[in-house]
């Protein structure tokens, strides 16, 4: 595996939530802090941060053109043309304490996100769900009693959903259903108890494994299809938290950092906190779909 590479200095409070979008070969990623998101097209060196005006927790390119969002006040569409948000509707608007965090579009185009207790470690309330928005713009609840409702994706079988909890140190899986996008039979796939680090993002790579970005512990983990830790990549920022793949071939991983949390010394020490990495990976990943709304 090639050397990683500092991308590009955004230095984000929050970078979260990378999506690599292939027809357009544009890389779009939000800072939830920042109320703002970025595109970057690596090909030209472009990067272009639009401000939305609302904290946003993820984000997902729509087969008709512009992004999906999950924001602080629930799901939205933006479109480059007006560059204003559509608000589609907040399942937790009387839950002003929760906001959305990270997300993503299953295979048969839908979107998913989950949502957090903002603000607070209070993780014994278990506050946060996950979501399902479809095409038709229906908000459907999906799963309860999450801590932190964080990274997720796909088996390439399309069989399985993973589902990242934070404070609680594990990915679950769920068998899941193409067709009607059900899900059930959750269980602890991968588990870190006792460890600094949590798990935060994540993506699936062609090969079935998942590379978990580990909150607080300096290192993207890459877990084989039996949940076990097959390689590491170590980084220069103690908060990566996501990855996925990118690139004409799919096989460069760009990975997301944080500043947040950190003091002014730390940030002393950490002078690339929040900003944007990427490595050659020599494996591939999957094509991520877009939203069918």
């Amino acid at each position: 595996m090639s050397d990683l590479e500092h991308l590009l200095a955004v230095q984000n409070e929050l970078g979260e939530g990378p999506v690599w979008d292939t027809e357009a070969q544009t890389l779009f990623w939000v800072d939830g802090y920042g109320q703002t998101f970025y595109r970057f097209v690596p090909a030209t060196g472009a990067l272009h941060k639009v401000e939305v005006g609302v904290p946003v927790g993820s984000l997902a390119p729509r087969i008709s053109g512009g992004l999906v969002l999950a924001t602080q006040q629930g799901f939205a569409l933006w479109d480059e043309s007006g560059g204003a948000l559509t608000f589609l509707g907040d399942p937790e608007a009387d839950h002003p304490e929760t906001r959305f965090n990270d997300g993503a579009v299953d295979p048969a185009g839908r979107f998913w996100a989950g949502t957090m207790l903002e603000g607070s470690e209070e993780w014994d309330t278990a506050p946060g769900n996950l979501y399902r928005l479809d095409a038709d713009h229906t908000i459907t609840r999906m799963e309860t009693g999450l801590a932190i409702a964080n990274g997720i994706g796909w088996s390439p079988d399309y069989t399985t959903m993973y589902l990242t909890d934070s404070p609680r140190q594990v990915i679950y899986a769920y068998d899941y259903d193409l067709l009607t996008g059900a899900i059930e039979h959750r269980r602890p796939f991968i588990q870190t108890p006792g460890k600094a680090s949590v798990p935060d993002g994540l993506t699936v790579d062609s090969e079935g494994c998942i590379w978990s970005a580990r909150w607080g512990g300096w290192r993207i983990v890459r877990y084989d299809p039996q949940g076990k830790p097959e390689r590491e990549i170590v980084l220069p920022v103690q908060y990566p938290t996501s990855c996925t793949f990118g690139g004409p071939a799919l096989d460069e991983l760009y990975i997301t950092s944080a500043a947040v949390g950190l003091n002014e010394q730390r940030r002393k020490e950490q002078p690339l906190a929040g900003d944007l990495f990427r490595i050659k990976s020599g494996i591939k990943g999957l094509e991520k779909p877009r939203f069918l709304g």
